[in-house]
């Protein structure tokens, strides 16, 4: 036991502010839509093809290069555009622009993402991360197995009873162990949305077959013909009718367009239900149903569980919690570690 503590301790102390990075950032994104304040962000969902048609051909338009377009959802009733130089634009439902930006640092839910997700390290970011999420789930269980040694003094305080290292340790251990549950979901989930190869490797042994084509069709002859991006949606919906668009992007010469959509049962914000178009003409080539097999479901429920896209405001507060108790164990105990070994 003597052993676990110094380990809780030190690595604590190391990676502890990073830590708290991660879940005030996260505290921060689960309530994005409330913080977001562009003009239009509340407007009632539209959905008809026509409507959306229009939309896409105003980002097309915006400027060259569209890589994809996300639509409004019932959270945030913009459509997101990004380009290829890096650009981005949020339009209205009807088409109208409604904010540009040219990088990710004007416009502070985008740098909070990549705050989260890669600390601004770009994509080799992923891999501090992912490691540290598995190191919170390693944190939570070890902290627990130390807490118990003490559970006969347990009192819950959201702020240490005084600002001693011993005031600190106790705040640090009796919110530690509440916050404990969350923490290691977070961790875990977080850890295998960045690493999805990983998950697939475990969870290989209950996989099932995919239903409908698996890759999209290539070797598209080029026509230069403009799409008809009304008869495209419409095309897309009829794959899965009942189903929401949630995603067009936008292929390479020769390459079909790739359309996201979500189905009522579907938890991932972004659906994965894939229907692939003919750019020259908007014809459905092929489609693809999300899997369904149980290691499938599983893969879907990680991301909505983690940033709470499911459980309405409920799990929203949970998750908050969860977050800013990150933050302050991180801070305050890294503060301790360092103040103690200054003094010694």
């Amino acid at each position: 036991m003597k052993l676990l503590r110094l380990a809780h301790r030190w690595t604590g102390g190391i990676v502890g502010l990073l830590l708290a990075v991660i879940g005030l950032s996260g505290a921060l994104m689960v309530w994005e839509h409330t913080w977001l304040c562009l003009p239009r962000s509340n407007e009632r969902l539209v959905t008809d093809s026509k409507t959306l048609g229009a939309s896409v051909e105003a980002a097309l338009t915006e400027e060259p290069g569209l890589k994809r377009i996300t639509f409004a959802s019932e959270e945030i009733g913009l459509h997101e555009a990004i380009y290829s130089n890096g650009s981005g634009a949020y339009f209205a439902q009807d088409g109208v622009l409604v904010d540009r930006w040219t990088s990710i640092w004007d416009r502070p839910e985008l740098w909070l993402f990549e705050l989260h997700q890669h600390l601004l390290l770009g994509q080799n970011g992923k891999y501090i991360t992912g490691l540290l999420g598995l190191v919170l789930f390693a944190f939570s269980a070890s902290g627990i197995g130390l807490w118990w040694q003490t559970r006969k003094t347990f009192e819950l305080r959201l702020w240490p009873a005084r600002m001693t290292r011993s005031g600190i340790i106790r705040q640090h251990r009796d919110l530690g162990i509440v916050a404990a549950p969350l923490l290691m979901l977070s961790g875990i989930t977080g850890t295998l949305i960045l690493f999805p190869v990983a998950y697939e490797i475990l969870s290989s042994p209950w996989a099932g077959p995919e239903i409908g084509n698996s890759t999209p069709p290539k070797g598209l002859p080029l026509t230069g013909s403009k799409t008809d991006w009304q008869k495209a949606i419409a095309n897309a919906r009829s794959a899965f009718p009942g189903a929401v668009l949630r995603r067009i992007t936008f292929p390479e010469p020769g390459a079909a367009i790739t359309v996201r959509l979500k189905q009522p049962f579907e938890w991932t914000p972004n659906g994965r239900s894939l229907v692939w178009l003919d750019p020259s003409n908007g014809a459905l080539l092929a489609s693809k149903e999300p899997p369904s097999n149980g290691s499938a479901v599983i893969a879907e429920a990680l991301y909505p569980i983690h940033s709470g896209k499911i459980g309405g405001t409920v799990w929203k507060l949970f998750l908050t919690f969860g977050g800013l108790g990150l933050a302050m164990l991180g801070t305050l105990g890294c503060w301790s570690f360092w103040f103690r070994n200054a003094h010694n």
